[in-house]
């Protein structure tokens, strides 16, 4: 393995990771240059990147602001819809219903792999919904009695996180910027390019998890 694939393989310290199969050389041109549009149906249904969805909007209502986020996709809403019913249930039995945890997961998975394919990590188009790809989510089902304060106070918690989150996506949609104009013209991912993107999909990743109650454990701020 080389040292590159190994940066991608060992990143395991928190327990929701993504993993990555390094895609630099020999890149599909074609679908790279019209990735944005093939990408269309996996948006829909899950969503693009988080740095680049989420926003904050402060908007009047009747005089009053409110805060808003989104992440978009029909599947990300009904995770927002499971989430929330998890919320009453972890504060009421300390337990995330297995069921509900189980689809909140599906989506995730589903999402890696739409992700990488949109911020062309990976050439190979998704599958819808479960199968192979050579990006993937590693993620755990939390055992034993959850932790009922953080739960119950995670969208105060999250506050700082969705904030980096905001801005290294920023940071990588420019970078994949760079990165589309670099595989049109010589068929290659500028390899520096390719670990921040991958680090800051990692990163934003984990927090999603951690806003959707799938994991307790606070994300590190960290991009190693």
């Amino acid at each position: 393995m080389s040292t590159m694939a190994a940066r991608f393989e060992h990143s395991a310290a928190y327990p929701v990771d993504v993993r990555v199969e390094p895609a630099l050389t020999d890149r599909n041109r074609l679908t790279t240059a019209f990735r944005i549009f093939l990408a269309i149906p996996h948006l829909i249904l899950v969503g693009g990147p988080v740095g680049g969805a989420l926003y904050w909007a402060w908007t009047h209502d009747n005089g009053q602001q409110h805060y808003e986020v989104s992440a978009g996709g029909v599947l990300g809403a009904v995770a927002a819809v499971v989430a929330f019913m998890a919320w009453f249930a972890i504060l009421f039995t300390g337990r995330y219903p297995t069921g509900l945890w189980n689809l909140a997961a599906f989506y995730m998975r589903w999402r890696v792999r739409a992700v990488a394919y949109t911020t062309m990590l990976r050439d190979e188009y998704p599958p819808f919904g479960e199968g192979p790809y050579p990006a993937e989510l590693q993620l755990a089902m939390p055992s034993g009695e959850r932790n009922r304060l953080t739960v119950a106070f995670r969208l105060i918690l999250v506050i700082p996180q969705l904030i980096a989150v905001w801005a290294l996506g920023l940071a990588w949609g420019f970078t994949s910027i760079i990165a589309w104009f670099g595989i049109l013209f010589t068929g290659r991912y500028p390899v520096a390019l390719y670990d921040f993107g991958v680090r800051v999909f990692r990163w934003s990743t984990r927090v999603e998890a951690y806003l959707l109650l799938l994991r307790d454990e606070y994300p590190p701020f960290s991009l190693a």
